[in-house]
């Protein structure tokens, strides 16, 4: 079928459909919603025979709907309506959830249901939730659906039967999930406050000041703190008193005009008056939330960091090339290298570069320190590295996976190995030196082509070694008994020498500095140089500035941008 993907934005969600249906087949073109007028101008272009719309925002202009079959997915439940379903269900505690695949027709989410699925819900932020259960149970639903109509049949005339205590429900006002520091226990202010994550976040203060608030973690039970206190900071969050506890709360963004999310020492400096975390109790000392973390199992190590939104500063780099340091001087035979759950990682944290006082020269310390982290996996000594990737990844994220000796995905993630998308970036990470390994001569073509990529398309092309797992608990059971199998195998000191010999070979034949410092070569022109179109596309991404154009790589009916 010829498919028509009609979205905000170009989000996991959507790129998570964009390969599985073009896996299937299906001809595919993608049209970004910025206005009605261009919504029909791509209607006429491609001529779809379906137009799916993922993630919208708004209604679909009802001359479109009515021409061309138009489905749209909705993250509830048969019978659930509304643009916030999700933020419901997490205030309710609701432990079942869904997603619905649903025609167009004159009223909001009440068309034809065509397909349908469930899971269960997980205690979790909202986009933690959407990238993996919604994402999965809208792909196995959209599937069924296209899979429906492909055959000409029509949807089930009776349709599943609403959900129980579903209905019209709109956007949740402020005070709908505002938080009452006086009144509400720890549970419920993470609930409130992952309703809101990554957006719109929880309009709070700190200190006085206005803020959103977002990444919350329970912390423990303090003594003689009022509630709404705020106790104290660590170098990347801040602890206040809830009515039986205590949250940590890692990022905010300031209430004000222009204002954007970061880390909260970044958003709101004035929290340096607080008391320091080396003055506080062992409880509270020990209760920081660390998206770094090892753990042993015997002769393997699993290196675990998971970072918020998986953006990573200068900071995280140095103290993630720290963690690998630690590591490698342990007794082990395998490293895992586990990243988050949401994502592996996405590289360079674009968020905390817009705030510095001089974006190009904190690029530059990002990008040295995010190499730092792939030559240390790619020069670990004396054990067998493994890259397990069970939430999505992009950009220079996608490519430190490429590090390691071995790459094991989950089917379902997405991968994007590119990075020209941030104003034509060279990139670095060492991918002139591990993406060749895996793919030779259509290297330059990959990075081109600039298309995400399933983890099981990521396996059909040698980017990965391994594709499993259906679940992400499933997923990480499997890596640990694949990584204890490697270690205990008889030829694992034969498999170590081999690795070994051809780093060695390599090393010979051209030296990694020397691919690292031509990578670094183009990168500075593009931090430094005379063209600014990385400043630029960052502005605009950190920003959220709307879209004013579709991307003719996937705007296919408008011609394909040259090479």
């Amino acid at each position: 079928m010829r498919i028509l993907l009609l979205a905000h934005a170009f989000n996991g969600l959507t790129q998570r459909l964009w390969c599985a249906l073009g896996e299937r087949g299906h001809e595919l073109s993608l049209e970004l919603d910025i206005g009605d007028e261009v919504t029909r101008e791509a209607v006429a272009l491609f001529a779809p025979d379906l137009v799916i719309a993922p993630y919208l925002r708004r209604a679909l202009p009802e001359d479109v709907w009515r021409r061309v079959p138009c489905l749209v997915v909705h993250p509830g439940p048969p019978g659930d309506r509304g643009p916030a379903a999700l933020d419901w269900a997490i205030l309710e505690r609701r432990a079942c959830w869904g997603v619905t695949v649903l025609q167009a027709d004159g009223q909001f989410d009440a068309g034809p249901v065509h397909a349908s699925a469930t899971f269960p819900m997980r205690e979790a932020s909202k986009a933690s939730l959407y990238r993996d259960e919604v994402a999965t149970s809208a792909v196995r639903a959209v599937l069924e659906a296209v899979a429906r109509l492909e055959t000409r049949q029509p949807p089930p005339a009776a349709g599943p039967a609403p959900a129980p205590g579903v209905g019209w429900r709109g956007v949740l006002a402020k005070r709908d999930r505002a938080v009452d520091w006086a009144r509400h226990g720890t549970d419920e202010v993470l609930r409130r406050l992952r309703s809101g994550d990554s957006a719109p976040g929880v309009l709070d203060s700190i200190l006085g000041i206005p803020a959103f608030l977002y990444d919350a973690h329970a912390g423990p039970r303090l003594e003689r703190a009022r509630p709404g206190e705020w106790i104290c900071r660590s170098p990347g969050a801040l602890l206040r008193a809830t009515v039986d506890g205590s949250v940590w709360i890692g990022h905010a963004r300031r209430d004000e005009a222009g204002a954007f999310k970061l880390p909260v020492p970044l958003a709101c400096p004035e929290s340096a008056a607080l008391a320091e975390l080396s003055s506080q109790p062992v409880a509270v000392r020990s209760s920081v939330p660390d998206p770094i973390a090892y753990r042993e199992e015997g002769a393997v190590g699993f290196l675990r960091f998971a970072f918020y939104n998986g953006a990573m500063s200068t900071g995280d780099c140095r103290g993630l090339a720290a963690a690998l340091g630690a590591a490698a001087a342990r007794p082990t035979r395998v490293l895992v290298l586990e990243g988050g759950r949401e994502f592996w990682s996405n590289g360079i944290h674009l968020n905390v570069i817009e705030a510095a006082a001089s974006p190009a020269d904190e690029s530059w310390r990002n990008i040295e320190a995010i190499d730092d982290v792939a030559e240390a996996i790619v020069r670990m000594s004396g054990k067998l590295t493994v890259a397990a990737v069970g939430g999505n990844a992009g950009a220079g994220g996608a490519f430190l996976a490429l590090a390691a000796d071995r790459v094991w995905v989950r089917p379902g993630v997405v991968l994007n190995l590119h990075y020209r998308n941030m104003g034509n970036l060279y990139g670095s990470e060492l991918w002139t030196y591990t993406l060749p390994r895996r793919v030779g001569t259509g290297a330059d073509a990959l990075m081109r082509a600039r298309q995400p990529l399933l983890g099981s398309q990521a396996l059909a092309r040698g980017l990965a070694d391994a594709a499993f797992g259906s679940s992400f608990e499933e997923f990480s059971a499997e890596v640990a008994s694949r990584a204890h199998a490697i270690a205990s195998s008889a030829d694992f000191e034969r498999r170590l020498a081999e690795r070994d010999a051809r780093r060695a070979a390599d090393e010979r034949v051209r030296p990694l500095s020397a691919y690292r410092a031509a990578e670094l070569a183009e990168m500075r022109r593009s931090f430094y140089g005379f063209d600014t179109s990385y400043h630029v596309a960052r502005h605009r991404f950190v920003h959220k500035a709307p879209h004013s154009w579709t991307p003719r790589h996937l705007a296919r009916h408008r011609g394909t941008a040259p090479g």
